[in-house]
């Protein structure tokens, strides 16, 4: 009994030790221009994985954002959708209202593990009325190539949770919003002066 445990431990350390992923993280955000909103990822490339000349990494329903802001290191290539085919045998949740961000490394030399890649972001329209951008619960999914053997050079595909905005309403949304109100507390004003 003793040594189908040991065995059963050392099968599931192997298969632990083998996943390799991207794994994007949230950094927060900053400050932007005027009020707006900059959101700050970075992704951890981990053991036995590159990023090869194709791999990508998505964030699913992300939202609004200014377009034009994005920021990203080099060798990587912005790109933006309602809906994003994900990487295969993945399936992340994907609101077609909502904008998916995607970055492909079209760089011309892989990344290696344990590489600080650097930041990706892009800005989001913010208004005063938003002190403290909030988050939700988004997902991500990203391919990856296998750096070590037998499968060297294989795709390796995954999928998981990182923070994104809680949709903002848009200002005309809020213009209607603030009107309504307005309308309302006339009409009560109103019914006051005829009772």
């Amino acid at each position: 009994m003793k040594k189908v445990l040991i065995v059963a431990l050392l099968g599931f350390v192997a298969a632990v030790s083998l996943r390799a992923d991207i794994i994007p993280s949230f950094a927060g955000t900053s400050p932007g221009t005027g009020t707006n909103t900059v959101w700050n990822y970075t992704i951890n490339i981990t053991t036995d994985e590159q990023v090869s000349i194709g791999d990508f990494f998505t964030i699913y329903d992300f939202g609004p954002f200014i377009t034009g802001s994005n920021m990203q290191p080099t060798g990587w290539t912005f790109s933006s959708s309602l809906t994003t085919a994900p990487p295969a045998n993945t399936n992340p949740p994907d609101n077609p209202t909502l904008e998916n961000l995607t970055w492909i490394y079209t760089g011309s030399t892989t990344i290696p593990s344990g590489t600080n890649v650097g930041t990706f972001s892009v800005t989001q329209a913010t208004s005063l009325f938003q002190e403290v951008p909030s988050t939700k619960t988004g997902f991500f999914a990203a391919q990856a190539t296998r750096s070590t053997g037998p499968n060297t050079g294989t795709k390796i595909n995954n999928v998981g949770q990182v923070p994104v905005p809680v949709p903002i309403p848009e200002p005309t949304t809020l213009s209607l919003l603030a009107l309504a109100g307005v309308g309302s507390a006339l009409r009560a004003i109103r019914r006051r002066k005829n009772s």
